[in-house]
């Protein structure tokens, strides 16, 4: 049998696209209407995606009010409480959630996950991340964030943190026994103790293990420190890469680093997000996307492209190239991705804000079976082992997808016409991991 892609879904927002609640149909509310995620979740259930995954925020971007005003993404709901309502009506797609590593605690962040992985049964993934959003620390009380390496530094503590809290209990600690009256086994029971630079947490953590054992682990890391951290710690990577040669080294890159450091480099799931456009003709799917980026104003773009350069170049001549622009703590992959986007292509400052106020990264605009010719590819050349996809617009462009494209994907057998498991992990084919304390 052919080697099968693995289909995620990236649902916060639910289109990266500045302009999606601008188009024809489209729900404006989307991002914060729960019958509206309810129905999208339910559409991608019953195409058989693996995951459904939100990213978040935590803070509204400090924009000018000008483009501040122009953003769909200024309001959404908080990632946990929507994924354990999402639960209740679904039985089987997966639920990730990005939680950060730098203004959270690993004790919140661990007992949060155990809860969705008990509430869901078992269908729990957790993205982790380091805030490069300068904005968010001061709802934190901090003036500036850290560094980018201090970040990862902390992010790696976090991880050993919140996987050991994970496995305070054996499997088989709660007996529950009514004649006995031993409702659990306290030698079952490990307290953590754990004492480091960035973190002192006793435990045990008050819930039993996960359902998993571990929820998925999430990474999204391009720097080389990222991509250290997925290597050694992650199960699924959400790469940013826009070409197949680039997406065909950054596979490579991680499994071999996974290989390194005595993982089983099958693994980590490489899943590059791309951005689908899918037509009844190439032509019709081009005009949708022009119709798209038109609707993305000059004062959202250049403002997304501050942002995801780190560096303010509104002030510069919309209509010259993009100057020589410092490190910040930014996101590197953001800033690399677009100032390489600006000199390969010798874009004006407001022809790349309208990249990035659209979407500048991977998209396969085509028809069901030229898109899925273009993901077979990728998948038979290395370059993934699935993808996480992004939608241009809701309902319509999400509808599209999995009533079109899905079915080709079936049809040639590179995706599940049924689900065959359970649990997140069974749908990634990922092993439930060994508690590390307790045979």
């Amino acid at each position: 049998m052919a080697k099968q892609l693995h289909l995620g879904a990236f649902m916060r927002p639910v289109s990266i696209h500045t302009g999606a609640w601008r188009y024809p149909g489209a729900i404006r509310d989307a991002n914060f209407s729960l019958a509206a995620i309810q129905r999208f979740i339910r559409s991608l259930e019953a195409a058989k995606f693996d995951y459904f995954f939100m990213a978040d925020h935590l803070g509204v971007l400090n924009l000018p009010r000008h483009a501040l005003m122009r953003s769909h993404t200024v309001t959404s709901f908080e990632p946990f409480t929507l994924l354990s309502a999402l639960a209740g009506v679904t039985s089987r797609i997966g639920l990730v959630a990005t939680a950060s590593t730098t203004y959270d605690e690993p004790f919140h962040v661990a007992r949060r996950f155990a809860s969705l992985d008990h509430i869901s049964g078992g269908r729990a993934g957790w993205n982790v991340v380091t805030t490069s959003n300068p904005d968010s620390s001061r709802n934190f009380g901090l003036d500036t964030q850290p560094d980018h390496a201090a970040r990862y530094h902390r992010a790696r503590e976090f991880y050993d943190v919140v996987s050991g809290l994970w496995d305070s209990f054996a499997d088989d600690a709660f007996g529950m026994d009514p004649d006995s009256g031993i409702y659990f086994d306290p030698d079952r029971m490990h307290t953590l103790n754990h004492k480091g630079e960035h973190f002192s947490v006793s435990g045990p953590l008050n819930i039993a293990r996960p359902v998993q054992g571990c929820p998925v682990i999430f990474q999204a890391g391009a720097s080389d420190p990222g991509r250290q951290l997925a290597a050694e710690t992650a199960e699924a990577v959400f790469a940013a890469e826009s070409t197949l040669e680039g997406s065909k080294a950054y596979y490579a890159d991680v499994k071999a680093r996974a290989t390194a450091v005595g993982r089983n480099p099958d693994h980590i799931k490489i899943m590059p997000a791309v951005f689908l456009v899918v037509g009844d003709t190439v032509e019709e799917a081009r005009a949708k996307r022009a119709k798209l980026d038109s609707l993305v104003h000059y004062d959202s773009g250049i403002h997304s492209l501050s942002g995801m350069l780190g560096h303010d170049v509104s002030g510069f001549d919309p209509d010259g190239p993009l100057p020589e622009i410092p490190e910040s703590n930014a996101s590197k992959s953001s800033r690399r991705f677009m100032i390489e986007l600006a000199r390969a292509e010798n874009l004006t400052i407001r022809q790349l804000a309208a990249k990035a106020g659209s979407y500048g990264g991977l998209a396969f605009v085509g028809t069901a079976r030229t898109i899925t010719d273009e993901m077979q590819h990728w998948l038979e050349q290395g370059a993934c082992d699935g993808f996480t996809t992004m939608f241009p617009y809701v309902p319509e462009g999400l509808e599209d997808f999995t009533s079109k494209v899905v079915p080709e994907l079936q049809a040639r057998g590179l995706f599940r016409s049924e689900y065959e498991g359970e649990t997140l992990r069974d749908h990634l084919g990922l092993p439930r991991p060994d508690n590390r304390f307790f045979a």
